[in-house]
């Protein structure tokens, strides 16, 4: 494994650790700005806002200069906005600082993909992504709940320090390790803008945006609703998160095994099963076993749908997906947002700290409605198209070669 890579899983587990470990400190987080819990999940949504936004417009400029420079400049934005966590006097500098650390998401993972397939030979370039992205996988499993256990312990903004640290060993490790490349050639943004026309791109991102939000629905206010609910201890969280993490892992595993096989049944199959457990995780957050295995299904269950989501997008925009492909990661965090803005409207509404369940059901089966109509409206598609679309999608798959990021790696 060429060391470059090492220096891109530092960078990712840096990322997945910011991004998440929000959902198991917010009520430290809220205590100490002296803010309800449903106004501190505002920096859940504020940091996918920011990604909504940084992906796309960072991923435009990061065609005019080098791709290690661009890496470079985009960890450097990551230390800056978890250092502004750390420090933050006020919740809304607290705020601000998350946003920041966002901007540098998206983009991180889509450059960062192209970079490692580049580091090694043509067939062996599933396996240096997949390197990379373990540094994410490994966050949700080890860095999340160490997080937690440190915010708890020692204190909230100990952990983002020391995320910002890890933000600095990445930098550097990008600047000593990764190789000089060349700024990509043959980007076209007129290009890119074209997969939008496509309205099954649309309702992919459609899809994106509401079956994940159902994940985050849930998650956002995971510690409110064990400790107040479920009856378990803070300290218990940080083992819950651990559960989270395995599951993520797990339908990851999953979704990338049969993505290729059968990508729509198994969206049916993800996505319903999802809008059912996070039914029912209203009823059992009051059984701590139960409560623990629904937390297992609902990481599982939300990540098998991203391979065969990210994969309907890059599929769907045929010869321009880097764009598309940034927008998607963008619509991943969409949902995030949505769905923890909704939690905390229904939670300050006065019911419970399991009514986000309830929301999180709801945007999953919306996103299963969706994926029906798609398939519908695949089904009628003029023949002409599907005779056509081999020929348009290689003869553009060659014309954008050289910009086009590798597959996203949550399909092994």
């Amino acid at each position: 494994m060429p060391l470059a890579l090492l220096a891109l899983t530092v960078g990712a587990f840096g990322i997945g650790t910011t991004e998440f470990v929000i959902m198991g400190l917010l009520p430290e987080i809220a205590a100490d700005y002296g803010v309800t819990i449903p106004t501190a999940g505002l920096l859940v949504t504020g940091y996918a806002l920011g990604v909504v936004v940084g992906a796309p417009l960072l991923t435009v400029f990061g065609t005019k200069v080098s791709r290690k420079r661009m890496l470079m400049l985009l960890m450097g934005l990551f230390v800056l906005g978890n250092l502004l966590s750390a420090l933050a006097p006020t919740f809304g500098v607290m705020l601000a600082g998350r946003v920041v650390a966002s901007l540098a998401h998206g983009s991180f993972f889509g450059i960062g993909s192209v970079v490692a397939a580049g580091l090694v030979a043509p067939d062996k370039k599933a396996g240096a992504i997949a390197t990379m992205f373990t540094g994410l996988t490994v966050a949700n499993i080890v860095g999340v709940p160490l997080g937690t256990f440190v915010g708890q312990t020692v204190g909230w903004r100990t952990t983002f320090a020391i995320v910002a640290a890890l933000g600095v060993i990445g930098l550097l490790g990008i600047a000593k390790l990764v190789p000089a490349m060349p700024r990509p050639e043959g980007a076209r943004l007129r290009r890119e803008l074209t997969a939008f026309r496509n309205p099954q791109v649309l309702l992919a991102m459609a899809m994106t945006v509401l079956g994940f939000g159902g994940v985050f629905a849930a998650i956002t206010y995971i510690a409110p609703m064990m400790t107040e609910v479920a009856g378990y201890s803070d300290g218990a969280v940080t083992w819950l998160l651990v559960l989270f993490g395995v599951g993520m892992f797990l339908g990851n595993l999953l979704g990338g095994r049969f993505a290729d096989r059968a990508l729509m049944p198994l969206l049916y199959a993800a996505l319903g099963g999802l809008a059912v457990v996070l039914a029912l995780f209203t009823v059992v957050a009051h059984d701590k076993i139960l409560a623990a295995i629904a937390i297992l299904l609902v990481g599982a269950l939300g990540f098998a749908t991203v391979p065969p989501l990210q994969k309907r997008v890059l599929d769907q925009a045929h010869g321009a997906p880097t764009l598309a492909s940034a927008v998607n990661i963008g619509a991943f965090n969409l949902g995030n947002a949505l769905a923890a803005w909704l939690g905390g409207l229904v939670i300050s509404a006065g019911l419970g700290f399991t009514s986000p369940n309830w929301v999180g059901a709801a945007l999953a089966g919306a996103a299963l409605l969706l994926a029906f109509w798609s398939a519908a409206l695949e089904r009628r598609a003029p023949a002409k198209d599907t005779a056509s679309a081999p020929a348009d999608r290689a003869g553009a798959d060659r014309a954008s070669e050289s910009s086009a990021p590798a597959p996203t790696p949550v399909h092994h």
